[in-house]
C-alpha cells in the first residue's frame, strides 16, 4: 500500500512526552491496570491510589515516555484533566452500571469543565465478564461515540491476564500523535473537510505537470520524500488496483486523480492506520490543527510600533494574476463560489469572520471586486501578516518569503522627511455615536445608505483601493473607533503610532455632536504632543444635507484654524461627491508633516525647545571659537619663540 503502510511513522510533530490521566468510578480497576501494564504483571496488593507512574520511551515505538495519573479526591481530579493531553475513563466488565455511568457522570462532566483532551474509554477486569451474555464493544459504545464524538478509541482489557492492557496506553499515546477525531466524521463515514482541503493541496503540490493527475513518476517522488524510499512497480500496480476498484474515477491514463488520492487517506483511516495519513500531513508542514507549523511562516518584524508590513508589488503581481485565473466570466469581480474555490486548499476560507466580512468593496450582487479582493490582502497583512503568508502557500505562493513583505519606515521619519513611501494608509476614524461614522465606512466599500441608525459593536474596519489625480493607487485602510472605547483607546501611549490619518467626524446638525468631536480632536492633539506621535487630522462635518448648526460652523472653523489644520470637509453620504473625502485622507496621509494639529500648550514647549536648542548652538558655537582661538594663539607664540 502507499506508505508502505510499513512507511516510518511521524513522531508526531515533535512531542517529547505524555501526560495521560486515568479515571473512573470506584473499583473499576483503573490502579490494577497501570500497576499491571507498568510492572508486566498482575500486583498482589494495589495502593488506593497510586503515585504517578512513568512508562519509558521505549515500551512502544514512537520513543515518547508516557506519565500516567491515577486520579484521586474531586479537587485535584479537576487539576488533572486539565494538565493531561489524553483522558482514559474506564468501566468494568463485570458491573453494568460502571458503564451506563460514563454517559450520565464521566462524559458530561468532561465537557462541563470544557477538557478539549481525546478520550479513551476502557472497560477493565475483562475475565470477570459473564460469558453466558456474550456482548458486542460495537454495539454497546456506537451510541455513546456517537453522541461524545472526543471519544476517540474503545477497547477492552484485563490487568490479571494481561490480555490487550498495554494497548490502552499504546492507543491513549496513537490517539494524542495520530488522532483520527481531526480528519474523519465518523458519523458520515467521510473525511472532513480541512483533511480534504489539505490533501487537494498536497495534491497540487505533487502534480508537477499540472495534468490533473499524479503520473507513476510524481507517486513515486511523493512516496520518497514523506517515506525515504519508492514503491516497486509492482507494489505502484498494487495500490493503482485498489483505487480502482472502491473509486472508479480515482486512476485514469494519466495516473491517480484527486479523487484516487482522497480515497487513499480514507482508506489508511479505514484500515486503523491514521500515522500513515499523520506523517504525510507532518511532512508537509501541518499540524495538529491542520494548519501550517508557525515556523513555516516566517514574517519580518517591525522595529518600531510607527512602522507597518506591506505586501511587495512582486506579491500584488502575484495576486491580481491569481485573481483573473479564478474570475471564469471575466467580469473583474468573483462570485462567492469563485471566492470559495480560490480558496480551496487552504483551511478555511479566511475572510469569512470579523474584521474581513463586509470589510471590502462589493458589486450591488454581492461579488467581490479586484480592488476589493487586492485591499482583502492589505488589511490582513496589516492586522497579522503571518495569516497572509499561510494563505498565500495555501494557495500556491511560491515564492521566497522574504520577497513578500516590506516593512516601512518610521511615521516619525516621514514627517521629518516631509513625504512617505507607502502604499497601505491606515485611518482611525472618531466621533460621537449618530456622527456619521459607520455610514461614511459604508459608502467607502460601495454600499447604500441605510436610513435607519445601528450602533457599531467593537471595532470595525473597511478598505478600498483609492485612485489619486496622476493614476497613482494607494489603499487606505479605515478602522472605526466607538465613542465609548475612545477614552481607554487613548490611554495606550502608542495608539497613534500606527495611524496615518485621524479622522475626527460629527453631526454637523447636532451643537452636541461638534462638542463631543471638538473635545476628542483636542485628545487626540494632546496624546499626539505627549506621545511623540503626531498624527495628521482631518474634520469631516458628515450629513451636510441636513441644515448646519451655524454656531458649529464657526467654532469648527475657527478651532481649526487655531491647531493649525485644514477646516472642516462637508460632506452628505446621500450623494456622489464623497469620493473627493477619500482623496483628500489619501493625499493627507501622503504629506504626513502637514495637518499635525499643535495645542497652545504644545506650540510653547515646541518654542522652548527651540529657544534651549538654539542657546546650545549659540554655546556650542561659542565654544569652538574660543579654542579656534586658543590654538591660534598657541600657534603664534611657537612661531615667535622660535
Amino acid at each position: 500500500m502507499l506508505g508502505g503502510f510499513g512507511g516510518k511513522s511521524s513522531s508526531g510533530g515533535g512531542r517529547k512526552s505524555l501526560r495521560v490521566a486515568v479515571a473512573g468510578d470506584k473499583g473499576t480497576g483503573k490502579s490494577s491496570l497501570i500497576s499491571a501494564v507498568a510492572s508486566e504483571t498482575f500486583p498482589d496488593n494495589v495502593p488506593r491510589v497510586l503515585p504517578p507512574t512513568t512508562l519509558p520511551a521505549d515500551a512502544y515505538p514512537d520513543y515518547i515516555p508516557i506519565t500516567i495519573i491515577d486520579t484521586p479526591s474531586r479537587i485535584k481530579l479537576i487539576e488533572e484533566f486539565r494538565k493531561a493531553d489524553v483522558v482514559i475513563l474506564t468501566y468494568a466488565c463485570d458491573q453494568p452500571s460502571t458503564l451506563d455511568r460514563l454517559s450520565s457522570y464521566w462524559l458530561p462532566e468532561l465537557r462541563r469543565l470544557q477538557i478539549k483532551a481525546p478520550v479513551i474509554v476502557v472497560g477493565c477486569k475483562l475475565d470477570l465478564r459473564d460469558e453466558r451474555s456474550p456482548v458486542r464493544l460495537e454495539d454497546i459504545m456506537a451510541p455513546i461515540m456517537k453522541e461524545y464524538r472526543e471519544i476517540e478509541t474503545c477497547i477492552e482489557c484485563s490487568a490479571l491476564t494481561l490480555i490487550q492492557a498495554p494497548d490502552v496506553f499504546y492507543y491513549a499515546l496513537k490517539a494524542v500523535l495520530h488522532p483520527t477525531f481531526p480528519l474523519f466524521d465518523q458519523e458520515k463515514q467521510c473525511l472532513k473537510p480541512r483533511l480534504r482541503r489539505a490533501v487537494q493541496r498536497i495534491f497540487n503540490f505533487c502534480d508537477q505537470d499540472l495534468d490533473g493527475a499524479l503520473s507513476d513518476a510524481e507517486l513515486n517522488d511523493f512516496q520518497v520524500n514523506c517515506f525515504g524510499a519508492p514503491l516497486d512497480p509492482v507494489e505502484l500496480m498494487g495500490v493503482k488496483r485498489v483505487v480502482q476498484e472502491r473509486q472508479p474515477d480515482g486512476v485514469t491514463d494519466l495516473g491517480l486523480t484527486l479523487p484516487g488520492f482522497l480515497f487513499l487517506f480514507s482508506l489508511f483511516i479505514e484500515r486503523g492506520r491514521p500515522e500513515t495519513a499523520w506523517a504525510i500531513l507532518r511532512k508537509f508542514g501541518y499540524n495538529d490543527s491542520l494548519e501550517l507549523n508557525t515556523e513555516l511562516i516566517p514574517v519580518p518584524a517591525k522595529h518600531s510600533p510607527d512602522q507597518s508590513i506591506e505586501l511587495t508589488n512582486e506579491t500584488m503581481d502575484f495576486l491580481r494574476g491569481f485573481f483573473q485565473l479564478y474570475d471564469l466570466d471575466n467580469d473583474g469581480a468573483l462570485r462567492p463560489d469563485e471566492l470559495d474555490d480560490l480558496f480551496q486548499t487552504a483551511p478555511d476560507s479566511p475572510w469569512l469572520e470579523a474584521p474581513y466580512k463586509d470589510a471590502a468593496e462589493k458589486t450591488p450582487d454581492g461579488k467581490l471586486t479586484i480592488n476589493g479582493f487586492l485591499s482583502q490582502w492589505a488589511l490582513m497583512t496589516l492586522l497579522d501578516p503571518r495569516k497572509t503568508l499561510a494563505n498565500l502557500i495555501y494557495i500556491g505562493y511560491g515564492h521566497d518569503p522574504a520577497s513578500t513583505f516590506s516593512v516601512t519606515r518610521k511615521r516619525s521619519v516621514d514627517r521629518k522627511k516631509q513625504r512617505t513611501e507607502r502604499n497601505v494608509f491606515q485611518c482611525f476614524v472618531f466621533g460621537p455615536k449618530k456622527s456619521g461614522k459607520s455610514a461614511l465606512l459604508d459608502s467607502f466599500t460601495g454600499r447604500k445608505f441605510a436610513d435607519g441608525y445601528k450602533a457599531t459593536v467593537g471595532e470595525r474596519y473597511a478598505a478600498n483601493v483609492v485612485d489619486q489625480p496622476g493614476g497613482c493607487k494607494k489603499t487606505l485602510i479605515l478602522r472605526e473607533i466607538p465613542e465609548d472605547r475612545v477614552k481607554k483607546f487613548l490611554a495606550n501611549k502608542e495608539s497613534l503610532a500606527a495611524c496615518d490619518v485621524a479622522v475626527v467626524v460629527y453631526d454637523s446638525s447636532d451643537v452636541y455632536s461638534w462638542r463631543k468631536a471638538r473635545e476628542m480632536l483636542m485628545e487626540i492633539a494632546r496624546k499626539g504632543e505627549e506621545s511623540g506621535y503626531g498624527t495628521p487630522c482631518v474634520l469631516v462635518a458628515a450629513k451636510d444635507d441636513l441644515d448646519a448648526y451655524p454656531m458649529s460652523v464657526q467654532e469648527s472653523d475657527r478651532v481649526c484654524m487655531e491647531l493649525g489644520i485644514d477646516i472642516p470637509v462637508s460632506v452628505s453620504m446621500k450623494d456622489d461627491e464623497r469620493n473627493s473625502l477619500f482623496r483628500k485622507i489619501v493625499s493627507t496621509a501622503e504629506n504626513p508633516h502637514m495637518s499635525v494639529p499643535e495645542t497652545e500648550s504644545g506650540r510653547r514647549s515646541k518654542n522652548i525647545r527651540q529657544v534651549v536648542n538654539s542657546s546650545l548652538l549659540f554655546v556650542s558655537v561659542g565654544t569652538a571659537l574660543g579654542f579656534a582661538g586658543l590654538a591660534a594663539y598657541r600657534a603664534y607664540s611657537a612661531r615667535k619663540n622660535a
